[in-house]
């Protein structure tokens, strides 16, 4: 994609799938892989996977920092490409790895001193064998932030130049030695969890070292108009920082309090006893594959809005955005169709009780109905907003949502008016249009033209 033509033309339908379905690829790469791994570590036994289970949703929760501050550096750098101001995109790539890596090694030396207190914080009191697996995993995921951070900063830094096909190829690389890894350590080896986690650990490094030699070696512009040449000469520009903090820190507020209300949503499962909570995991399990796609659609948004805003053109703005959200809409109506026609084979897989069965069909029901209307508009169209620099209006309507309808109307719902579990995931649609209201309606006013990311020329 040429970076000299002008913004309207530069983003046609072929740049446009260029860029998304890298994305989608690697998305899809990323669960596959998670699979795989649960898959390999349940081979040493259920305890095994419990504690890798637990570590997992925990680093989901801890890694929020620097996954959302990358989404702020992509927004910063893709507004600088956009105006084709490259020398102030690199200075803000070199910001973006700073303050992630900084970041990323608070967080690190928590989970290192910390880590079974978070465990027990989360999780009470579980069982022995359970805890120290977790405690194991839970090390050598700590030890990979940092280089988590790195990486996670440098594919988006990739994404918001139009690049998406190199951290895909980064990313299948590092999964497929991961697996290698598993099958030599946990298999061969038979060290277990311990194998799994240096297996992990050892695919992070690499990942995080490719990624930023490739960046760091780009000086004469080859793969995008970034490079990392000059990192080590450490200046700090707090403009820069900022402006991805502005972005970055309402993402980091709002993905820590949907996570702190979907634990509290989680709870409601366990007083409906064993078949509503393995239910709910299988539903959770089959909803979280569905959304992959949607995640790609949001970063792609990013990238695209923030490059025509960069640029000043706000009529390409708003002309990408109706037609991306087009295409979003109409593959999450696809997937949430298929979805529903495919329900009984997909939870039949599960080889689940009848109970559980119904139950896990009966949410996901819901579910499909839910994000085939609301879905792409309360996740996705909100991308377009953070790109703008209206973040923080995306993250009092999400708080708000997510308290007043997400977690308020489930209780009402389910123990109140009496709906049982179902009043969950009721609640969790309902909560998909109450955003959705919103940031159409704060798209369409024009307001987000006003904010400003990137200081003006």
């Amino acid at each position: 994609m040429s970076q000299s033509l002008p913004i309207a033309e530069r983003w046609n339908n072929r740049a446009f799938l260029g860029l998304l379905v890298p994305i989608l690829i690697e998305q899809l790469l990323v669960v596959s892989m998670s699979a795989v791994d649960t898959m390999m570590v349940s081979s040493v036994g259920e305890f095994a996977v419990s504690g890798v289970n637990i570590v997992t949703n925990i680093n989901y929760l801890l890694a929020i920092a620097f996954t959302a501050l990358a989404t702020g550096g992509a927004v910063v750098v893709s507004q600088y490409i956009g105006r084709q101001d490259h020398a102030n995109s690199k200075v803000a790539a070199h910001q973006l790895v700073y303050i992630a890596t900084l970041v990323s090694v608070a967080i690190m030396l928590t989970a290192l001193l910390l880590r079974r207190p978070i465990i027990r914080l989360f999780y009470g009191n579980i069982e022995e064998d359970v805890m120290n697996a977790a405690a194991v995993y839970f090390l050598f995921m700590g030890l990979s932030y940092p280089f988590l951070a790195i990486y996670t900063s440098c594919a988006a830094l990739f994404r918001a130049t139009g690049n998406s096909k190199t951290p895909m190829r980064i990313s299948l690389f590092v999964n497929v030695l991961s697996v290698c890894g598993n099958v030599v350590l946990i298999f061969g080896l038979g060290l277990g969890v311990l194998g799994a986690a240096v297996s992990t650990l050892a695919s992070k490094i690499i990942a995080a070292v490719i990624a930023s030699t490739i960046l760091y070696r780009n000086s004469s512009g080859k793969f995008a108009p970034i490079s990392l040449s000059g990192i080590f000469s450490v200046r700090i520009v707090r403009h820069m920082i900022k402006n991805i903090c502005n972005v970055g820190v309402p993402s980091v507020l709002e993905n820590s309090m949907f996570m702190v209300g979907r634990l509290l949503t989680q709870r409601i499962f366990v007083s409906f006893g064993t078949a509503a909570v393995a239910a709910n995991a299988i539903a959770g399990t089959i909803n979280s594959i569905s959304f992959m796609p949607g995640s790609a659609f949001g970063m792609t948004l990013l990238v695209i809005v923030g490059q025509c805003i960069g640029a000043g053109d706000y009529a390409a703005a708003k002309k990408q955005v109706a037609k991306i959200m087009r295409f979003a809409c109409l593959f999450m109506f696809a997937i949430s169709g298929t979805t529903f026609l495919l329900l009984e084979p997909l939870v039949g897989f599960f080889h689940l009780s009848p109970e559980s069965h119904a139950f896990a069909v009966s949410f996901l029901r819901i579910h499909c109905v839910s994000m085939a209307l609301g879905w792409a508009t309360s996740f996705i169209l909100p991308s377009a907003l953070r790109s703008a620099g209206d973040a923080r209006y995306v993250m009092i309507i999400a708080v708000i949502s997510m308290w007043t309808v997400r977690v308020s109307a489930a209780y009402l719902l389910v123990f109140v008016i009496g709906l049982g579990p179902l009043g969950v995931w009721i609640a969790m649609g309902a909560d998909f249009f109450v955003r959705s209201v919103f940031y159409l309606a704060r798209w369409k006013s024009g307001k987000w033209q006003e904010k400003r990311v990137i200081d003006p020329v």
